[in-house]
């Protein structure tokens, strides 16, 4: 495919993901039609469907690209602190942090659990990649002899389980700041660190 061609294809893929979280947004998940993605974005009806199958579709490509976005940060972060303890800390705050700029993906991935199978396999398949990436955080630090050998599956959910009611608290509920609840996500693995690591 040549260059030019393949820009495009990209630059209208994105197009229609912007699109459909203003919508999303503005309009709710459930209340929003493919035909109002179609309209919004001004590309025809072949287009839409030219990259995807249907609205839940755009839902799985918006959390696979955030959580593509989240592990990235990840892997740069990485390659520039080697501290373990520290490294556990500051990759939640990066999580968070990235959470908070994307305020409406943040508010589409709190809002739309439970409303179908096919949503909610998308989610499960969102947070499978985090709780398998934080599993992997600790795994290494067990086996580099800085963090006590403890069954990390169960601290993994809790860190995941933690993020999603603060993120729940700022998003929906409005009860605490953005910054509030980034400080707790990060307060939480600071006391979570302290626990792992060897005396």
């Amino acid at each position: 495919m040549p260059i030019p061609e393949l820009k495009q294809n990209i630059e209208r893929r994105n197009k229609l993901m912007e699109c459909s979280i203003d919508l999303f947004i503005e309009k709710g998940y459930f209340n929003t039609a493919i035909r109002d993605i179609i309209v919004r974005s001004g590309f025809g009806t072949g287009t839409f469907y030219n990259y995807f199958i249907d609205k839940e579709d755009v839902l799985k490509a918006l959390l696979e690209g955030f959580t593509e976005q989240i592990i990235e940060s990840f892997s740069e972060y990485w390659t520039i602190e080697r501290d373990l303890y520290k490294r556990f800390i500051e990759t939640k705050r990066l999580t968070m942090e990235l959470f908070a700029e994307n305020e409406n993906l943040s508010e589409i991935y709190c809002r739309v659990a439970g409303a179908s199978e096919t949503i909610d396999q998308c989610i499960k398949q969102f947070e499978d990649k985090l709780i398998d990436f934080y599993s992997k955080n600790i795994e290494y630090g067990i086996q580099k002899g800085i963090f006590n050998n403890v069954s990390v599956p169960p601290i993994a959910h809790a860190i995941l389980a933690t993020e999603k009611f603060l993120l729940y608290k700022w998003i929906v509920l409005r009860a605490i700041s953005k910054q509030e609840m980034i400080e707790m996500v990060v307060s939480f693995h600071e006391t979570l660190a302290k626990g792992l690591l060897k005396s």
